[in-house]
């Protein structure tokens, strides 16, 4: 058995992980990227990155295939960075390429001056 706390870890070392900074930074230079937060819908009615795309944790899965080509440029952000690595995992199984986590997710977002959304 693990815990959430391990899986979190054990999902970090198998994924990508970028900074919100560089997040913003590639979509201010026009980079193709897709930002994909995966929060509760409550979380993301309270705020979210602008340039983001809703698709919550629990959809996910069932939800991505219409949504998100799989040889796109993909961010996945939630509050903190935990549910997103298990995200991009799921979906590194599902074949997307390209998929990173935002580490320090949507707190990062907003400490680092990202533009926000309500």
């Amino acid at each position: 058995m693990k815990t959430a706390q391990q899986l979190f870890a054990e999902a970090k070392t198998m994924v990508s992980e970028v900074t919100a900074r560089e997040v913003q930074d590639r979509i201010a230079r026009g980079d193709d990227l897709v930002l994909i937060d995966i929060r509760e819908q409550q979380e993301w009615n309270l705020g979210h990155a602008a340039t983001a795309i809703y698709i919550g944790r629990g959809v996910l899965e069932s939800q991505i295939e219409a949504r998100v080509p799989r040889d796109a440029h993909v961010v996945l952000l939630c509050a903190s960075g935990n549910r997103s690595a298990l995200a991009a995992r799921t979906l590194q199984e599902m074949g997307y390429s390209d998929v990173a986590s935002m580490a320090g997710g949507f707190r990062d977002w907003v400490a680092t001056g990202g533009e926000v959304a309500d």
